[in-house]
C-alpha cells in the first residue's frame, strides 16, 4: 500500500474522533465554563481552529481550487494574522502578552499551547485528518482541565460565585498534559518527519511544483504557508526569464551537486533520492531541476520546515517553506521544549528515531544529502530579548546537546556521512529593493562566473600557503583582528596540500581556499564590525581564541553585556561552554564584493556568498565531519591532508566526544582587512592580501572588480 493510501485509510480511522472533536470545538466558542479570565483565550483559540477545520474541509471537497486569487490571499491573510506586525503584541502567541493577560506560568504554557495549535494551518492543506484531530484532542484536554479547576472552585466556595483563578495544581496538570503529548505522539510525528525526509513517496510538495500550473499565481497558496510579495514577486520574476535562464539556473543547482560526488570521490550511482530544500517563489526552476535530478536516476524528497514542538528544531527552517510571518515569533518560540524536556522525553525521541531507521534501513541507504536554494534580500532580523519566552536550564541544555550527539550518529549510521553530499546556492527576493531584478541577473552572473579562472588563482594561493607553518590575519582601523591559525605539516608537499581548492561544486559560488587548522597554536582575536549569521544580526563582535577554542567573548548587539553573551552562546556556541575553530578560509570572488557594495545590499548578503568575500573562520565541525577517512584531492592531484584536528580525531575512541553538530562561518570583509601572510617555519612571511587586496603574484586578476568601485569612488569624489 503507497503512502497516499494509507493516509486515506488513516483519515477514515480519525473520522469519528475528528468529528467528535470539532463538535466540541463548537460548543467551547460560546461557553464560559472555565475561569473567567480564561474564557477569551479558549473562546479564541477554538475560532481559530474552527478556521484551520473549515480550510481543511474545502481543500478535501475541492472547494478550494474553484476560488479566486483574491479569495485565497484573504484567507491566508486570516490564517496567518494573529502574528503580523503590532499584532503579534495583543496575541496569545506572545509569550509577554499571554503571561499579562493569563498570569505566571500558565500563561507561558497557554502560550505554547496556541503556538502548537497554529502548527495545524499546513496540516489543514494536506488534508491531514490524524494529526488535526491530535491538536485539537490536546487543546479540548486542557481546556477540560480548567473546566474542572471551575466546578471545583465553585465547589469550595459553596456554589456561591465564580471561581477566580486557577487551583495551584494547575500548572503542573498543563504541564503534564503537554509532556504526555509530545512524548506519546513522537511515534506520530517524530516518526512521519524522519519518513518524509527518505521517503518520495511523501510527495505533496513534489506533485504541486511538477504539476500545477506555474502560469498561475494561485498554486503558490496550495502549499498552506504564508505568502507575501515576495513569493509572488520572486515567481512572477522568473515567469518572465527566457527558458534558457531558467535551464542555466536549474543546471548549476544540480550539475554542482553531481560535480560534489565526483569531486570527493562518492558514488552518487548508489543513491536514489535527492532532498530538495527551498523557498517558495522558485517553483519553476525547482520544476527544471528536478527533470535533472531525475535523468540522474534521483527522485526528489520535498518537505516542509517543521511547525510544531516536536519537529522544529529552534527558529531554524529546514525544508521547504514561504514567508516567515514573523521572525520574533519564531524565536520567541525556539525553546518551547524547556517547558517540558526532560531525559525521559530524551530518550524517547532518539528511541523512535532509531527504530523508524531501522525499519526502512534500505530506504535510508538511498538518500544522497540536500540540494539547497536559499534566499537573501529579506529585512535583516535582530531579535528582542524576552525573559518570558521559555529558555533551557543549564540541565536541559546538557539533554538538547546529548540528543544532537547521539541523533547524529544514529542519522550517520544509517545514512553515512562518507556516502552522502550536498550542494547549496543563493538567490535574492524582492524584498531586496527596487533593483530586485537588475540584482537578481547579477547574481546569476556570479554564480556561473568561470570556475577555471578561480581554480588556476587559487592553486597559486595554495602552493603559497603549503609552506606555511601559520597564517597571520590582521584587521585594520577599528577592527581588532589579530590572530594566527596554525597549518597542518605536509609529511610529502609533492603530493599533498593544506587547502581545498574550492571553485563551485557543493559552495556556490566560486570561490574559496579553506583548511581545518591544528587547534593547538591557533591563537588571537577574531572580530567583526557587524555581520549577520543565520539571520541574526551581530555588531561588535569578538572572539578570543586559545589552542583554537574560543576562550571567550562578547558582542554590542545589546547595551546589557551579559545579554550578548547569552545570545552568542545560544546561537553560536549553540549552548556548548566553547566551540573549535572548524575551519580557516580565504574568500576570493571580489566580483561578489563590489556587486554587494555597488547595490548596498552588504547586510543581505547570505553566509553563502558572503563568506567567499573576504577571509572568515568558522566555529564548530570541519567541513569534513563524518567523513574524515575519504580521501580528498585538488585539481592539481595532490591530497588534501588537512582534514581532522585534535577534537574530530576523538571518534576513533569515542564519537560523541568528536562532533559539535554545528558550523558557523564568520567572515572578516576586505575593507577590514589590513594585512593576511603566511609565515614559514623559518620565519619568512608571504603576504597574500594587503590593505584588502591581493598582492600574492599570480592573484592580482581578483583585483579587478575592486577597480571598478575604486573609480565609482573617485567619481563620487569628483562630483562633490
Amino acid at each position: 500500500m503507497g503512502v497516499k493510501e494509507i493516509q486515506k485509510e488513516k483519515n477514515e480511522q480519525y473520522k469519528e474522533r475528528h468529528a467528535l472533536a470539532v463538535g466540541r470545538l463548537r460548543g467551547i466558542v460560546t461557553e464560559e465554563t472555565a475561569p473567567g479570565k480564561y474564557v477569551p483565550y479558549f473562546q479564541d483559540t477554538a475560532l481559530f481552529l474552527l478556521e484551520i477545520e473549515n480550510v481543511r474541509s474545502k481543500v478535501a471537497s475541492g472547494e478550494w481550487e474553484r476560488y479566486s486569487l483574491e479569495e485565497m490571499q484573504s484567507l491566508n491573510e486570516i490564517l496567518y494574522s494573529d502574528v503580523l506586525g503590532e499584532r503579534y503584541g495583543s496575541s496569545y502567541a506572545n509569550p509577554v502578552c499571554a503571561e499579562e493577560k493569563l498570569g505566571l506560568g500558565l500563561g507561558r504554557l497557554l502560550s505554547l499551547l496556541y503556538t502548537e495549535m497554529r502548527s495545524g494551518i499546513p496540516y489543514s492543506f494536506e488534508d491531514r485528518r490524524d494529526y488535526l484531530t491530535i491538536l485539537y484532542e490536546l487543546f479540548i484536554e486542557v481546556y477540560n482541565c480548567f473546566e474542572r479547576t471551575a466546578e471545583e472552585g465553585k465547589a469550595e466556595a459553596g456554589k456561591s460565585g465564580e471561581a477566580e483563578g486557577a487551583s495551584e495544581g494547575l500548572e503542573k496538570q498543563i504541564r503534564d498534559i503537554i509532556y504526555w503529548y509530545a512524548s506519546d505522539y513522537c511515534d506520530v510525528f517524530l516518526a512521519d518527519r524522519i519518513m518524509e525526509q527518505i521517503d518520495p513517496e511523501y510527495s505533496f510538495a513534489a506533485d504541486i511544483i511538477e504539476h500545477a500550473d506555474l502560469e498561475d499565481d494561485r498554486y503558490l497558496y496550495r502549499f498552506g504557508e504564508y505568502i507575501t510579495e515576495n513569493e509572488l514577486g520572486t515567481a512572477r520574476h522568473l515567469r518572465a526569464l527566457p527558458e534558457e535562464t531558467i535551464r542555466r539556473m536549474a543546471d548549476v543547482y544540480t550539475e554542482g551537486y553531481r560535480i560534489g560526488f565526483i569531486n570527493t570521490g562518492k558514488d552518487l550511482s548508489k543513491k536514489s533520492v535527492v532532498n530538495i530544500r527551498y523557498s517558495l517563489g522558485f517553483e519553476r526552476v525547482i520544476r527544471a531541476a528536478v527533470e535533472n535530478f531525475r535523468k540522474m536516476g534521483l527522485r526528489p524528497v520535498i518537505y516542509r520546515a517543521a511547525s510544531g514542538v516536536i519537529t522544529k528544531r529552534e527558529r531554524h527552517k529546514i525544508g521547504y517553506y514561504g514567508a516567515v510571518a514573523n521572525w520574533q515569533y519564531e524565536y520567541d518560540h525556539r525553546q518551547d521544549q524547556a517547558l517540558f524536556m526532560d531525559k525521559r522525553y530524551i530518550e524517547r525521541r532518539l528511541e523512535v528515531m532509531r527504530t523508524v531507521y531501522e525499519q526502512n534501513r534500505e530506504l535510508a541507504a538511498q538518500f544522497a544529502g540536500p540540494a539547497v536554494m536559499e534566499t537573501f534580500g529579506e529585512a535583516p532580523f535582530s531579535p528582542k530579548a524576552v525573559p518570558e519566552a521559555p529558555s533551557y536550564t543549564e540541565e536541559q541544555r546538557e539533554l538538547a546537546l546529548r540528543y544532537d550527539s547521539r541523533s547524529g550518529q544514529i542519522t550517520n549510521e544509517y545514512i553515512r556521512g562518507e556516502e552522502r553530499s550536498f550542494t547549496i546556492v543563493a538567490y535574492p527576493v524582492p524584498e531586496i529593493g527596487e533593483k530586485y531584478p537588475e540584482i537578481f541577473d547579477e547574481v546569476i552572473r556570479i554564480n556561473t562566473l568561470d570556475a577555471k579562472l578561480y581554480e588556476k588563482v587559487q592553486q597559486t594561493m595554495i602552493d603559497a600557503l603549503d609552506q606555511g607553518e601559520y597564517v597571520h590575519v590582521t584587521g585594520k582601523g577599528g577592527n581588532r583582528t589579530d590572530i594566527r591559525v596554525h597549518l597542518h605539516p605536509l609529511a610529502d608537499p609533492e603530493k599533498e596540500t593544506k587547502f581545498e581548492n574550492c571553485v563551485a561544486d557543493v559552495n556556490i559560488p566560486v570561490g574559496e581556499v579553506f583548511t581545518s587548522p591544528v587547534l593547538e597554536g591557533t591563537d588571537g582575536v577574531l572580530h567583526v564590525s557587524r555581520v549577520y549569521l543565520e539571520g541574526l544580526e551581530y555588531r561588535d563582535l569578538e572572539l578570543t581564541f586559545r589552542d583554537g577554542m574560543i576562550e571567550d567573548y562578547r558582542c554590542g548587539t545589546f547595551p546589557d553585556e551579559e545579554q550578548g553573551r547569552r545570545y552568542i552562546y545560544d546561537n553560536i556556541l549553540k549552548n556548548h561552554s566553547t566551540l573549535p575553530l572548524g575551519e580557516f578560509a580565504i574568500g576570493t570572488n571580489t566580483t561578489a564584493y563590489v556587486a554587494a557594495k555597488k547595490y548596498g545590499i552588504e547586510d543581505k548578503m547570505p553566509i553563502l556568498i558572503a563568506e567567499k568575500t573576504g577571509p572568515h573562520f568558522a566555529v564548530g565541525d570541519t567541513c569534513y565531519s563524518w567523513s574524515e577517512d575519504i580521501r580528498v584531492y585538488n585539481p592539481s592531484g595532490k591530497e588534501i591532508i588537512a582534514k581532522d584536528n585534535s577534537i574530530s580525531l576523538k571518534r576513533r575512541d569515542d564519537v560523541s566526544k568528536a562532533y559539535f553538530h554545528c558550523h558557523t562561518d564568520i567572515t572578516l570583509p576586505y575593507e577590514e582587512l589590513e594585512e593576511i601572510s603566511v609565515v614559514t617555519k623559518e620565519g619568512k612571511h608571504i603576504i597574500l592580501l594587503k590593505d584588502g587586496k591581493f598582492v600574492l603574484p599570480g592573484t592580482e586578476i581578483l583585483n579587478e572588480p575592486l577597480k571598478e568601485l575604486i573609480n565609482e569612488k573617485e567619481e563620487m569624489k569628483c562630483q562633490k
